[in-house]
Parts: C-alpha cells; sequence; structure tokens
C-alpha cells in the first residue's frame, strides 16, 4: 500500500537512490493558510544528527506543484517532491547480491522478484520524509482546533525514564529526545557507545496527545487505537505498540486498571487515565497516550552471517551511511503519523455528526 488514510489522504512515491521522492495529498481543506517555515523546521528535525547518525544529510526543502495559491490550500491534491541530491549509490554495490540480516532484501525479493539495494529502495527510512510534510500539515489543520502532538524518547537501550507518561513536556536542546537532560546525557553516551563499537540501539518513544475531544473514532473495525497502532507499525523499525499502560493492564485487578468518571467544572472526566483516552474504539476526551517500541538499526558495522540470492554462506560487514540507532530522527516521524490519523479522524467525525 502507498497510500494511507481514509478522508485525509497521503500517496507517497520514490526511493532512497532515485532523483526525488514526494507525494500527493488529497481531502486537505481548502482556505487553510500553511505555515512553511513550520513545515522545513519539522523536516529538519528529522535529518541527521551529528555523531550517532549518518553523514547522508539531504537539504530536505519541499517543492510544491499544485494544490496552493500564495500558500493557501485550494482544497485540490497537493503534490510535492523532495529532491535526494547526496545519493552515493556506490556504497551499495556489494549488497546486490546479499541479502541483509533483518533488512527487507529478502522479502522485498521474495514478493516482487526484484530489489533495489541500493539504500534499501522503497524501504528505505528516507520515504518518511514525505510523511513528515503530509504531517505538518495536518498539524496545521489540528493546532487551529487546539489539538497538540509530543513525542519523546522514554527509553534509549537500557536506559529509560523512570514513571509514567510526562504530561507536561519541553523540546528543549536535548540530544536524543528525552525530556530530562541527564537522562538524555546517559542514554546520548550509551548511543555513542554502540555507534563505536559498530553497533546499534533500540528505544521506546512515548506520545501524548492534548486537545482531542471525546467522539473521534469508530467502534469495531475503524477503531482509533487500531488506527493509530497500524500507523506507528508502518513506521521503519517500529516492533511494538501499546495504548495508555497497555501490557501493564494484564497484571492489574480491574478496580485497580479501570477508570472512574467523575465531573469536573460541570463536564464529565476521568479520574485516572490507564486506558490511554480512548474506550471502545472512540476517543474519551482524555490525553492520548501510547509508546511505541524500536528494535536497532538493522545496519551494524559488525561481521554477520547471512547468504547471497544463490543461497550460499555469507559474512557481511555493512558499510556506507547509517543510524546509530532510531533516536531522535524517528520522533518528528511519529508525530507526523499521529497527525495524518487525528486529521482523518476528525475530518470523518464531522461527515457523521
Amino acid at each position: 500500500m502507498n497510500t494511507f488514510g481514509r478522508y485525509f489522504r497521503l500517496t507517497t512515491f520514490g526511493e532512497s537512490h532515485g532523483i526525488a521522492i514526494g507525494g500527493v495529498i488529497d481531502g486537505c481543506p481548502a482556505g487553510i493558510s500553511l505555515d512553511m517555515d513550520l513545515i522545513v523546521s519539522t523536516l529538519q528535525r528529522r535529518r541527521s544528527t551529528g555523531g550517532v547518525s549518518t553523514d547522508r544529510i539531504e537539504e530536505d526543502q519541499p517543492e510544491f506543484l499544485s494544490g496552493l495559491v500564495d500558500g493557501i490550500t485550494t482544497g485540490a491534491p497537493i503534490a510535492f517532491v523532495i529532491a535526494n541530491k547526496e545519493r552515493k549509490s556506490g556504497d551499495y554495490d556489494h549488497l546486490s547480491e546479499v541479502y541483509r540480516p533483518s533488512h527487507a532484501d529478502y522479502t522485498y525479493q521474495a514478493k516482487y522478484g526484484i530489489r533495489d539495494h541500493k539504500g534499501g529502495g522503497r524501504a528505505s527510512a528516507r520515504e518518511t520524509a514525505v510523511r513528515v510534510v503530509a504531517g505538518a500539515i495536518a498539524m496545521q489543520i489540528l493546532h487551529a482546533q487546539g489539538v497538540e502532538i509530543t513525542a519523546y524518547t522514554s527509553q534509549l537501550g537500557n536506559v529509560k525514564l523512570p514513571g509514567g507518561y510526562l504530561l507536561e513536556i519541553s523540546r528543549g536542546d536535548s540530544k536524543v529526545g528525552c525530556p530530562i537532560a541527564e537522562i538524555d546525557c546517559l542514554m546520548y553516551e550509551a548511543l555513542l557507545e554502540a555507534r563505536q563499537s559498530g553497533d546499534t540501539l533500540g528505544g521506546i518513544a512515548s506520545v501524548v496527545v492534548t486537545g482531542v475531544p471525546s467522539g473521534w473514532g469508530s467502534p469495531l473495525y475503524g477503531k482509533l487505537d487500531a488506527r493509530l497502532a497500524e500507523a506507528m507499525l508502518g513506521i521503519n523499525a517500529c516492533k511494538g505498540f501499546e495504548m495508555g499502560d497497555g501490557f501493564a493492564l494484564s497484571a492489574m485487578r480491574g478496580s485497580v486498571a479501570n477508570d472512574p468518571f467523575i465531573i469536573r467544572n460541570g463536564q464529565p472526566e476521568m479520574a485516572t487515565n490507564h486506558s490511554g483516552g480512548v474506550l471502545g474504539g472512540i476517543s474519551s476526551g482524555a490525553p492520548l497516550l501510547f509508546r511505541v517500541a524500536f528494535k536497532p538499526i538493522a545496519s551494524i558495522a559488525l561481521p554477520q552471517q547471512t547468504i547471497d540470492s544463490n543461497g550460499a554462506s555469507q559474512t557481511l560487514t555493512i558499510q556506507g551511511r547509517h543510524d546509530g540507532s532510531v533516536f531522535p530522527r524517528v520522533l518528528p516521524i511519529i508525530e507526523a503519523m499521529t497527525a495524518l490519523v487525528l486529521a482523518d479522524e476528525m475530518l470523518g467525525h464531522r461527515l457523521v455528526r
């Protein structure tokens, strides 16, 4: 699938080492004055971070081809491209006949009978820059409704934040996206150590969304939490999702896990939020809380056992430009995918009211 969404739909195209990547957004309402600086600054957050990520640094300046007049949406499809200028396809020549462990090389070959070995082609995280542009547009629609989305690094390797979700978060000048400076430094040091040894680290992002009213989402097959899970698991290297207290709920009694209703300022609220702001697949009005787990980046500079396309055993040491972890670059991607889901739900909610 190359299209995401029902009412606010994003279709993406392009490969890691092609001329460009790009997207088409259908369903964006007319009359929205887009903040182009916000779009570019969000893309910049996704760019490489010195010392722990790839040396490939793209300018990532989106060129809009349609759907805008003087920066205002017209209601027509919004098409845009982002040039790939820092292509070094020769770095991947040694991988043309070898399957990289825990990459999509083998599965793409099995499905299509052909694969693009240059940077992973369509399977590369390079494609996520397109999602970030579309998500930044969706975010501006949501901001007008009072919705705020923040993702932060709550665990990197074995270093983790204690306690539950942080409801008041400042981005600050963190190195790996953790809002607590002391722990952010410990995470960074762990990442540098792994990087220097030729290895990589996985981690967990926590996400807090405020301002979502009650009533967004659908029962049964279009549950809001299920759609968020689909969006997160569609991000490269994502291997886990939990809403609210998630797996910890399995060890609780119902008397502890339930979220009692109270009246505050004349409005119904929940005294706790173990459920993460979703009941029966529909938003409750409480903050949306969820966590997303990512495996370590599969490209490591250590010898690994694999096979080639002829089935012969090979020992592979991966060269080229690679990240030491998806963090912190994955955080704006998580926020973008969350925004795409919520903008889609907001527009769909208006149609059924």
